[in-house]
């Protein structure tokens, strides 16, 4: 039997062990791996000397990359968590615990980017000046540092304290007791035992995802006034169900509340793409509210960020440090929206109540109403929240090392805040909540979550189950929001059309289309365009191994369909859409009575190549494509060998010919069709001293001003990401 094993867990995740010496490496951390190895029987509860925990790694491997295909690929908080505290490493007197700390092992790089995320992970922000600069008065930081030094045991303690690293380079690295490690490519890795060696390649291919743990199915969701949709009721280490978060729909938009692991798998369960997002309200910074924020980065617009200004400063700390970026960083991602503590903020018309929770790191819960023809209607979402048999015990009246019990009473008038259904945190433990603090809320509905557990009895007494994709509905819609919809759509697209022609393609056919149905085929003659207003469509051609998701707004179909020729690509949905479907020859009458015919032509050469490359074929809106392709300008280059002024302050795209790219004189790529280069400026960072020249006779290349793309975010966080790799 070898002494070194490896076991691929799954996509991007593997598992290499050496039991010898009692080592378990855990190679590859994106969101939920720990589920992962939980499903696949690498953690199983274990009991020594009538002491319960689990087993698990004792050490990760990082991945040279931070993203990849656009999402976080180190997230070691949870896998670490688990070793600390579901293993007993850190735990005084327990079986398990052998002075051994956890092992980081990476490029220097990442390691050090993944020992201040885990700090931020434990702690948010970690003194009175950093709370003060986030809004807290003097006296309201004292008590915040008192609560946050009885939950960290009294002291804030470093992640080197509690977990060890390795930094890993193209020598050989002793990890422990005689297993080694060294990097033999990018992100490929040898382990080697005596004479045993096994290779771990921790690159996903192109296209390639993390997979979640479990299946959600599909489901159709209609669009309300004012309602909620639960999108997971489980706890980061739950190996069935998402982690605790919730929809808000008000008047047809939809709003997140928080964004755990796998958000973009969620969201394509329920029918809902990216740029359907109105904005997302945010309790905390731990991973299983916080490791879905990348598939909000991935939006074609800079969405609403919805916090009190205290979350919001830890939020940003953790993500800065994540990506080795500065914090200031935060706000080209995201439309920042700061909330007030205990008052009603005004959102739209959407009041909204933020209340402090006590917990280890910066938390706000909040209370959504709304009017209805009976008054007001609520919804509170409490996650994360404590119990109040932990609070009490950590209350001081004679001005000891504790908080005040003003605290609590006010964290129990909170959590009493009636409403119309009331989701709550049951998780229990050191640092979530309890049914039982519940049993006599006035609300009229309570949801049970944030709980791995089956339900006791006596829970089940208390509250209700919301399985994904349940919805409740507070106020139902009386008005046909899909077609205020496509109106506003096609208004945003045409501002000069006359008002009186959009009614003649508005009054056409409404349809939902069920999950994996092609809805129009490459070379087959198109006579219908499709305006998709929800749900995700996937753009599929047979030149390409990738499938691009489409967003609402797009219009299926426009020029195929305009000009009843053959379609150039397969579109096929990828959730539940729902569409509305145009006769071509009514839309090109739309388009000759407005004279919109050399504006489409125009732009249909470039937004159709725009679609088809990776930097921007994916969740950028039409209406983005369309300014895009507005300011591009198209170059035409001749003579091999000839070396591009390149500015840094324009991003090129190769639409025909071939790009030699050296760095210092030296060959380090020839970029084709669909690749870019340059774009330095889009993301703040500094240029490469990179020189391009012409690979053959001719190119053409399309140039883009950064500034047209400093407000698409997909496009800046890819930018980021092609940065990093070429940097590493």
């Amino acid at each position: 039997m070898p002494s070194l094993r490896k076991i691929e867990v799954s996509t991007g995740i593997h598992w290499v062990e050496v039991p010898e010496v009692g080592l378990y490496v855990l190679c590859g951390t994106p969101a939920d791996s720990v589920k992962h190895l939980m499903l696949r029987g690498l953690i199983v509860p274990m009991e020594r000397d009538g002491v319960r925990f689990e087993s698990g790694p004792n050490a990760i491997l990082l991945s040279d990359a931070m993203i990849q295909n656009g999402h976080f690929a180190n997230l070691g908080e949870f896998p670490v968590l688990q070793m600390l505290y579901r293993q007993g490493m850190i735990l005084p007197d327990h079986p398990n615990n052998a002075g051994l700390k956890p092992i980081v092992i990476g490029s220097e790089k990442q390691v050090s980017a993944q020992l201040e995320y885990i700090f931020r992970g434990n702690y948010g922000l970690i003194s009175k000046q950093e709370l003060m600069a986030a809004g807290a008065s003097d006296h309201a930081a004292e008590e915040m540092m008192a609560l946050k030094l009885r939950f960290a045991f009294g002291r804030i303690r470093d992640s080197k304290e509690l977990v060890g690293s390795r930094k890993v380079g193209v020598k050989p690295v002793e990890i422990r007791d005689g297993v080694t490690i060294r990097r033999i490519a990018f992100n490929r890795f040898e382990f080697a035992y005596r004479n045993e060696t096994v290779t771990v390649d921790l690159n996903l291919g192109k296209g390639e995802r993390y997979h979640p743990p479990y299946r959600m199915g599909f489901h159709e969701i209609k669009r309300e006034h004012f309602g909620v949709i639960h999108s997971g009721d489980g706890d980061g280490w739950d190996v069935s169900r998402p982690c605790t978060a919730s929809i808000l729909m008000y008047q047809g938009q939809i709003y997140l509340i928080d964004a755990g692991p796998n958000l973009l798998h969620s969201l394509t369960a329920l029918g809902i793409g990216i740029n359907e997002i109105k904005g997302i309200f945010h309790t905390h910074s731990h991973d299983d509210h916080f490791a879905g924020i990348t598939a909000l980065i991935r939006a074609g617009f800079r969405m609403k960020y919805f916090a009190t200004p205290l979350v919001r400063h830890s939020v940003t700390k953790k993500l800065t440090a994540l990506l080795g970026i500065e914090e200031d960083r935060f706000q080209d991602f995201f439309n920042v929206v700061d909330l007030e503590f205990d008052v009603w903020n005004d959102v739209e018309g959407l009041e909204v109540r933020p209340l402090f929770s006590p917990h280890p790191v910066e938390t706000n819960i909040f209370v959504f109403r709304t009017l209805g023809e009976d008054g007001h209607r609520s919804y509170a979402h409490f996650a994360d929240i404590s119990s109040f048999k932990v609070l009490d015990g950590m209350v001081t009246d004679n001005g000891g090392q504790g908080i005040p019990r003003a605290m609590v009473d006010k964290a129990r008038q909170d959590y009493a805040h009636p409403a119309s259904i009331k989701k709550i945190d049951i998780g229990g433990g050191m640092i979530h909540g309890m049914a039982e603090d519940f049993d006599n809320d006035p609300s009229d509905m309570i949801i049970l979550s944030h709980t791995s557990e089956d339900l006791t009895a006596r829970q089940k007494e208390i509250g209700s189950d919301a399985p994904f994709g349940t919805t409740h509905v507070l106020i139902p819609d009386h008005t046909d929001i899909a077609r205020r919809t496509a109106f506003e759509y096609l208004r945003t697209y045409f501002p000069q059309a006359l008002r009186h022609t959009f009614r003649n393609v508005m009054n056409n056919q409404l349809f939902t289309l069920n999950p994996g149905a092609i809805i129009m085929r490459e070379g087959q003659n198109n006579t219908d365009i499709l305006l998709i207003l929800s749900g995700i469509v996937e753009m599929i051609k047979s030149d390409s191994p990738t499938a691009y998701p489409l967003s609402a707004g797009t219009l299926v179909g426009e020029y195929s369909g305009l000009h009843g020729t053959p379609c150039k690509a397969t579109y096929r949905t990828a959730s539940f859409v729902q569409a509305l479907r145009i006769p071509g020859s009514m839309y090109a009458d739309f388009v000759r009575q407005n004279d919109l015919q050399d504006h489409i032509e125009r732009l249909h050469e470039t937004r159709s190549f725009l679609q088809a490359t990776w930097l921007f074929g994916e969740e950028v809106p039409y209406s983005t494509h369309t300014l895009i392709a507005e300011q591009a300008e198209t170059l035409h280059l001749s003579g091999a060998g000839t070396e591009i002024d390149a500015d840094p302050e324009y991003l090129y795209l190769i639409r025909g010919g071939a790009v030699d790219c050296r760095l210092a004189a030296l060959p380090v790529a020839t970029l084709g069709r669909g690749d870019f280069f340059r774009g330095e400026s889009v993301i703040a960072m500094p240029p490469r001293p990179t020189t391009f020249a012409l690979r053959g006779d001719r190119a053409t290349l399309v140039r883009i001003p950064g500034e047209a793309l400093r407000d698409v975010p997909i496009v800046l966080w890819k930018l980021l990401e092609a940065y990093e790799k070429a940097t590493t």
